[in-house]
């Protein structure tokens, strides 16, 4: 499968004593919020709004996290291509993908 270039997300990057933490979503779910049940996922501008970035350069900032967050069809689709995250550890919010990496350092 090829990556599509012009493919963008938005992503964000925290600092949190020794961690790392990306967050990245597509560029659509910004400033919504998403309510499953008692799951509920609100994509805010403070935690999820950063640049917008290609897709390609997304994984490449998500490979440098202690933590990732990856929120939406793209970001998800993508963060399994490059194995970020196993497919079977996605979840849905309200029909949206959400999965998270964590590693252990």
């Amino acid at each position: 499968m090829k990556e599509k270039k012009d493919v963008e997300v938005y992503v964000k990057v925290h600092h949190h004593g020794k961690d790392v933490v990306v967050a990245i979503c597509d560029v659509n779910l910004i400033g919504k919020t998403f309510t499953d049940g008692p799951l509920r996922i609100e994509v805010s501008e403070e935690f999820y709004g950063g640049e917008k970035v290609n897709i390609q350069e997304a994984m490449n900032i998500a490979k440098k996290a202690t933590i990732a967050n990856f929120l939406g069809e793209e970001a998800v689709k993508h963060a399994i291509k490059r194995k970020l995250v196993h497919k079977d550890c996605v979840i849905e919010v309200a029909s949206i993908p959400h999965a998270q990496l964590i590693k252990i350092v």
